[in-house]
């Protein structure tokens, strides 16, 4: 460990400390991705942040310690393999496009992502702005959105967004990897898309006809009973059951737009302890459950952007050092196969997930994610 350089195995083996995912959720977010650009100088800045992020973060943190700033940072499946090589995350994979009829989850690009937040904009501006100067030229900007809370933690269609987030001991069950992948233990995966939303289209139907879109109600935020909400439902297609037992997911939606632009959306961002979770909650929502059964918010909601990241342990990254040896060439076809077989896969229902709430909370308006 007194080492300049720290293998991957090593580093994975250091006491796990998790990436602060569970923490409350806050008023402001900025959700950066960014991709790397080709060259050996250009993976060792990436290395040399990750070493450096804890310390950059306190740096800035510290000016407003009531701001409670902190952020998350994960990995896309081509850019483990060219920073990391082997050994990888059992489930990391490129995001699954999903397409059926007029519906399309895209799959975008994205190498690293950047999921910062506090309870003032200005703390995590400062911090982005740091990340990129750090950055600069080793990276190119694939997308940005600030995100901010709106009124009664709502959506920008109306509806609360959040309320089934699990806590405590429930939430760690649902994010961090356990004995499933050992060498991977206290780490999680996160998926990230980028919703746009038809307002006028949303804002020209009942609310009552929203409220069953969405499967609760728009004011009192209550779910709807089983015996008048419909089985297209937000709320129903995303709750994902196993065994019996409903699998739980974290999520931190955030409203963004741009009202000069006429731009109004829900960044979803989703945690889980394996991605087949919300894999499966964009299935049913996509391709519906039955098939043909699909989310109704899909018609005044549509996805921009798709990726699938890998959020290692805080020990893993403040062991790493921009030194250490670049991983063999042909790690990097491994995903590549993984990849295709994935997006195959996505075209019919896959196995059932658990959690049922799909996290995309903005989008479904509904409480958030149930």
């Amino acid at each position: 460990m007194a080492s300049n350089s720290i293998s991957v195995q090593a580093a994975a083996a250091v006491a796990t400390v998790p990436q602060p995912i569970s923490s409350p959720l806050t008023k402001a977010a900025i959700f950066l991705v960014v991709t790397i650009n080709p060259g050996d100088e250009n993976r060792a800045a990436v290395l040399s942040l990750c070493a450096d992020l804890a310390a950059l973060l306190r740096a800035v943190g510290f000016r407003a310690l009531e701001g409670s700033l902190s952020c998350i940072m994960g990995f896309g499946s081509d850019a483990w393999d060219r920073l990391f090589g082997s050994p990888r995350p059992a489930e990391l994979h490129p995001f699954r496009e999903i397409r059926s009829g007029p519906r399309h989850a895209v799959s975008t690009p994205g190498d690293l992502i950047f999921h910062i937040r506090a309870k003032r904009m200005d703390l995590c501006f400062e911090l982005a702005l740091q990340i990129m100067a750090r950055l600069e030229g080793a990276v190119t900007a694939a997308d940005e959105v600030h995100g901010f809370r709106y009124f009664d933690e709502r959506d920008l269609l109306g509806f609360v967004d959040g309320t089934e987030n699990p806590t405590g001991n429930a939430a760690a069950d649902a994010v961090f990897i356990g004995d499933e992948d050992p060498a991977f233990a206290g780490g999680s995966y996160v998926i990230v898309q980028k919703y746009l939303h038809n307002l006028d289209a949303w804002n020209n139907i009942p609310t009552e006809a929203q409220e069953k879109i969405i499967g609760r109600t728009k004011v009192s935020d209550i779910e709807l009973d089983d015996s008048v909400k419909p089985t297209s439902a937000h709320n129903a297609l995303t709750t994902i059951e196993e065994n019996g037992r409903e699998i739980k997911i974290l999520r931190d939606n955030m409203p963004f737009g741009r009202a000069g632009q006429g731009e109004f959306g829900t960044y979803f961002i989703g945690y889980s302890r394996s991605p087949r979770t919300i894999e499966q909650m964009l299935d049913n929502m996509f391709i519906g459950r039955p098939p043909g059964n699909y989310d109704r918010i899909l018609d005044f909601s549509t996805a921009v952007t798709g990726c699938l990241f890998f959020t290692p342990t805080a020990s893993f990254l403040d062991g790493l050092s921009p030194d250490q040896p670049a991983p063999a060439a042909a790690s990097s076809e491994k995903p590549q196969v993984a990849a295709a077989s994935v997006q195959v896969e996505t075209l019919a229902p896959a196995a059932p997930s658990k959690d049922g709430s799909l996290g995309i909370g903005s989008l479904k308006g509904e409480n958030p994610h149930e």
